[in-house]
């Protein structure tokens, strides 16, 4: 198959590339039309409880929630007669806004007193969208936050609520993702110059990459009309669009270069290189689009966005290495190694530094290994601390109006009135009597602050409790937990933030089986089909779950027990880390390694295959792809550590714990257990029943 798509590349090279530069061009020109219809929820389990008792409130009850919420101070007293009138000023002002459906404040509601501060001194004003669309919720937000956040005459507003953190966060995201496409892609650029030491060769990494991420915002636009998907996506595609460009740029380039100097003309080059490199590329893409995949099984919007952008950003690198790339090399020929910056660059050597240092390795095997799994265990060791919840405001910098308005409620008012659990109980017009007694038993539960009233509609009955916690913390989850314990009457759901938070953690514990099943199953397949061996499939994923495990242990140190932070930033330390974050970490992170796997391999098979022996094929294998691998890990992690100085918490995570696991996994577990291992297990390294051969590659 490789062979003859290379021979087609040289005869329609082109051709080939003209249509890749149109579909480009014209990807990016629909595809950056995803900004601003993307979605910074997604958090919760559309399937559960919570969410059937969501579709009661709306439905029925015709209950929503608000898109913003206005924290309204004064230093008079909440019930002074001069903040009452501008109180009363200020709501119909608001009321009289494009896109506001109604509005609901302390005054407004009579001088409710679940809608003042403990010190008397602020209050709630709730504004409702008249669209729930989420663009326009997004939308009102903004107008609001823009218009009203500050004075008001002898009133000062704090604005915050779903419309305004989404802005918040959306705001955020995108003018981090330029700093850090600033600061990168330059970066990056001189390093690839310094690599490829020319700058026409340079060049190339940087085509794939472009191209991967315009390619990926036309297919996430499309996936916006029909489903949502999460801001943080933009994220991930940025990432991996700019990483897997460079490595695979660097896989297909270097061998093209190291078949231009054996003396092959530039056609021979190509089909070769596409039938060597562009095969391991077509399954090393393979390999990780199987890990992202996983992603999609969760039931989370937030992260199947990132099984979309994920799959999607692969599948468009691997097009762009595998036909783009070849085609433009046929095209410059030997003219790729003009421009010349630096000479040496990446030449083929048979022997050098790492063959050196793979025979050292396998000289010592068993001390290399001990020490290395010492290093790993020590890395892991504070996982043992680490905590889940999920992402809210304090995933924005304290400074930010949005993070600090959500810091006001919290401090000064005794419950989450904002935030209330609900109670519903279909049919419960003829429970009272149990319906009371059930609601006394809640109102028992430790931070639960009040338990109100009944609300009969019809035959249904809603009641909310109001809670002084988070509601999307772990204090929230066992509320919530405790709560489902206490004896129901029939057909009751509880609703509600904290328990949409609970029933999304059992959702994604539910679903972490399947998806650590499928990865497995997927990868030691496609491991075994692209090796020929059961032995080094195994050993690859045990491999990368140590690695993973290190790095789990090190995120859990910075981000749970807030140290590090000179060096990654500051954040706000809650005591916990995002779960969706924690897990989109762990699956792209597994994915790359799997990727540096898979080169790493490739080359070793196909030295075996020649004839060499197991200590030979390592050393040469390592020679010829480890200076890719560190190259391309050293690239990958620039790119993912630029996410370091975003502002938003969970992407700083995302930065941080993509970029050691990189660098952890191309140095320590590649560079060193990865021959000591090959060299312990010897020729059986390569074992597997004769019956499962004929199902393997050629190499």
């Amino acid at each position: 198959m490789f062979e003859k798509l290379g021979s087609l590349i040289v005869k329609r090279k082109r051709l080939i590339f003209s249509l890749f530069l149109v579909a480009i061009f014209s990807a990016g020109a629909i595809g950056t039309s995803v900004f601003g219809k993307l979605d910074s929820g997604g958090y919760n389990d559309p399937k559960s409880d919570s969410a059937k008792a969501f579709e009661y409130l709306t439905d029925v009850f015709k209950v929503k929630d608000p898109a913003v919420v206005l924290v309204v101070e004064t230093t008079n007293g909440v019930n002074d007669p001069a903040v009452v009138a501008t109180a009363a000023k200020l709501e119909t002002s608001i009321k009289g806004e494009a896109g506001v459906g109604s509005t609901l404040s302390y005054w407004s509601a009579g001088g409710a007193p679940t809608l003042k501060s403990s010190d008397e001194n602020s209050a709630f004003l709730f504004i409702y969208s008249e669209d729930v669309e989420w663009d326009n919720v997004q939308s009102l937000g903004k107008r609001i936050q823009e218009k009203y956040d500050g004075k008001f005459e002898n009133l000062t507003v704090y604005a915050s609520g779903t419309g305004v953190f989404a802005h918040a966060i959306n705001t955020k995201i995108a003018n981090d993702l330029k700093i850090s496409e600033a600061i990168s892609i330059p970066l990056t650029f001189i390093l690839l110059v310094f690599v490829f030491g020319g700058l026409v060769a340079s060049a190339m990494p940087l085509l794939v990459g472009v191209s991967a991420i315009l390619g990926s915002l036309l297919v996430i636009y499309l996936l916006t009309l029909f489903t949502g998907v999460s801001v943080f996506a933009l994220n991930l595609i940025t990432g991996l669009g700019l990483g897997l460009g460079i490595d695979y740029s660097l896989l297909v380039v270097n061998r093209f270069r190291e078949e231009l100097h054996s003396g092959k003309s530039v056609d021979e080059a190509i089909k070769k290189t596409v039938a060597t490199a562009g095969k391991t590329v077509f399954y090393s893409g393979l390999t990780v689009v199987i890990t992202l995949a996983a992603l999609m099984l969760f039931p989370l919007m937030f992260l199947k966005s990132f099984g979309y952008a994920g799959v999607t950003v692969v599948v468009m690198a691997v097009l762009g290495a595998l036909v783009a790339l070849p085609a433009l090399l046929a095209i410059l020929g030997k003219r790729i190694d003009k421009a010349v910056v630096r000479k040496g660059a990446l030449k083929p050597k048979e022997d050098g530094r790492w063959a050196q240092t793979a025979r050292f390795v396998m000289r010592k095997p068993v001390s290399v290994v001990v020490l290395s799994l010492v290093i790993l265990t020590v890395l892991a060791a504070p996982i043992k601390n680490i905590v889940f919840s999920q992402v809210d405001s304090r995933v924005l910098p304290a400074s930010n109006p949005a993070a600090y308005a959500a810091q006001l409620i919290t401090e000064r008012f005794p419950g989450q009135e904002g935030n209330p659990i609900e109670v519903i109980i279909p049919g419960g017009a003829n429970k009272i009597e149990q319906i009371s007694n059930y609601t006394q038993e809640i109102a028992k539960v430790s931070g639960v602050v009040r338990v109100g009233e009944p609300q009969i509609l019809g035959n249904d009955v809603r009641v909310i409790a109001i809670h002084d916690m988070g509601p999307r913390t772990p204090d929230a989850e066992a509320l919530i937990k405790q709560i489902r314990l206490i004896p129901s009457p029939d057909q009751t759901l509880i609703g509600g933030v904290a328990a949409d938070y609970a029933d999304t953690q059992i959702g994604i514990a539910k679903t972490m089986p399947w998806a650590l099943t499928w990865i497995a199953i997927g990868v030691l397949l496609l491991l075994f089909i692209f090796t020929g061996s059961l032995i080094l499939p195994i050993k690859a994923v045990i491999l990368n779950i140590l690695s993973l495990a290190a790095t789990l242990g090190v995120i859990t140190w910075i981000f749970v027990d807030g140290n590090l932070k000179w060096l990654v930033g500051d954040f706000t330390t809650t005591g916990s880390v995002d779960t969706g974050s924690i897990i989109l970490v762990a699956v792209v992170a597994f994915g790359l390694s799997m990727d540096y796997e898979l080169f790493l391999l490739s080359r070793i098979k196909e030295e075996h295959d020649a004839g060499r022996s197991n200590i030979e094929s390592v050393a040469t294998g390592l020679q010829r792809s480890a200076r890719i691998i560190t190259a391309a890990a050293g690239l990958l992690a620039i790119v993912f550590a630029s996410f370091v100085l975003s502002g938003v918490t969970s992407i700083k995570m995302l930065g941080f714990g993509v970029a050691f696991a990189i660098i952890l996994d191309a140095t320590l577990v590649r560079a060193l257990l990865v021959p000591a291992l090959m060299r312990l297990f010897g020729e059986r390294n390569w074992w597997a029943p004769k019956s499962l051969k004929r199902f393997t590659i050629d190499h």
